[in-house]
């Protein structure tokens, strides 16, 4: 079985909650950048100070310090027979230097339509007083415009308004689009329809894995 794996997919793509299921599946570990970033911080180890000053500047982490972290990750033991990277390679230098040192199986790519990430992320409320979020065909509020919980004013973030979302889209498809024919030309890229609902798309997950 497959068990070095990569996640790919735009915002929306629900990667997270497939990552969850599939660690169930794979039994490995879900690595995601941003955990890792994290991680790296509380520790105040040398590249997580460093990492810190350049998320405090508003800057984006290079690719050199990115991959040292992941290397870093992977060297760990529950790592060691596989894992589902998400968020990490970014670009071609970090998917080359993966393949130096641990070169994934196979790259999964959650695929989705444009207009059904807008209808996913566009359609979240979240409450202004505890934070609660709602959706409005997926998760409605018994009262409109109300939170269930504490009764406080719902409202969409900058995230969630439309505009941000087109951008964050474009940024994903410049970056990710190389990484696709990357793979794809390497012969490990395998797609699977993101638009069924979670269920679905796990079968679809373990189909394309050969797992029964």
């Amino acid at each position: 079985m497959s068990k070095k794996l990569i996640f790919l997919g735009p915002p929306g793509a629900g990667k997270g909650t497939l990552a969850a299921r599939a660690v169930d599946i794979v039994k490995v570990p879900h690595i995601s950048t941003g955990n890792i970033f994290r991680e790296a911080m509380a520790a105040k180890t040398a590249l997580g100070l460093t990492v810190k000053a350049v998320i405090d500047a508003g800057k984006l982490v290079d690719d050199g310090t990115t991959i040292a972290l992941v290397k870093d990750r992977l060297s760990q033991d529950d790592a060691r027979e596989g894992y589902i990277l998400d968020g990490f390679p970014r670009t071609i230098p970090q998917a080359e230097a993966l393949a130096d040192f641990s070169a994934p199986d196979r790259v999964i790519n959650f695929d989705l339509a444009d207009a059904i990430i807008l209808q996913r992320l566009g359609g979240r409320r979240t409450c202004r007083n505890c934070g609660a979020n709602f959706h409005i065909l997926f998760s409605r509020p018994k009262k409109e415009n109300t939170c269930d919980s504490c009764g406080g004013d719902l409202y969409i973030r900058e995230d969630d308004k439309k505009e941000a979302i087109v951008r964050r889209l474009e940024v994903y498809r410049e970056q990710t689009s190389p990484l696709i024919g990357y793979y794809r030309e390497r012969g490990l890229l395998v797609n699977v329809d993101a638009a069924p609902p979670p269920v679905q798309v796990v079968e679809n997950f373990k189909t394309v894995l050969g797992i029964q």
